[in-house]
């Protein structure tokens, strides 16, 4: 494998983990927000509050992992590639958690929730897609797992926040 596709075959795979990561946790955590109850303002700031966190958690991550990599197969350290990583992570992740929160921007909170979950989903699917392309791999089950892994994570933050809101009244 050359360096160019090295370099490319890290920046797809950080890409794609931060938007996976990035619509799974963001539409589990802000469902989970919304069904327990809370009003929009603190769904809103809930959400924000998780992708700029979280972005730059994933992004400190990447740059650790791949940095930790580089060192480990004893190759010279690549701090510009590492850089560049942990970016693309940083940047997938903010932007694909905009996805999920956006609803709750222009509608009530009852049509939000099922706009978000839908719109996080699609993005689940259309990730499992291009990830399926990139790698050129089967292109309905990359498509089918993607939807799988995120429709069970959106599940569980529905079912926690369900389950506070209960027990909390």
């Amino acid at each position: 494998m050359s360096m160019n596709e090295k370099r490319f075959n890290i920046l797809a795979r950080n890409f794609i983990f931060g938007v996976e990561d990035s619509l799974v946790s963001t539409v589990g955590v802000i469902s989970g927000v919304a069904v327990a109850g809370m009003p929009k303002m603190t769904i809103l700031v809930t959400g924000m509050i998780l992708i700029f966190v979280e972005a730059f958690s994933m992004g400190a991550g990447s740059f650790i992992s791949e940095h930790s990599a580089q060192e480990y197969a004893k190759k010279k350290n690549n701090d510009r590639q590492t850089t560049s990583a942990s970016l693309v992570m940083f940047v997938s992740y903010f932007i694909a958690g905009l996805i999920p929160i956006f609803p709750y921007l222009i509608m009530d909170i009852e049509l939000a929730f099922w706009v978000s979950i839908s719109a996080s989903v699609l993005g689940l699917g259309l990730l499992g897609f291009i990830n399926a392309k990139i790698y050129n791999t089967k292109v309905f089950h990359h498509a089918f797992e993607m939807l799988l892994i995120g429709g069970v994570a959106i599940g569980v933050g529905t079912l926690v926040g369900k389950l506070a809101d209960m027990l909390i009244k």
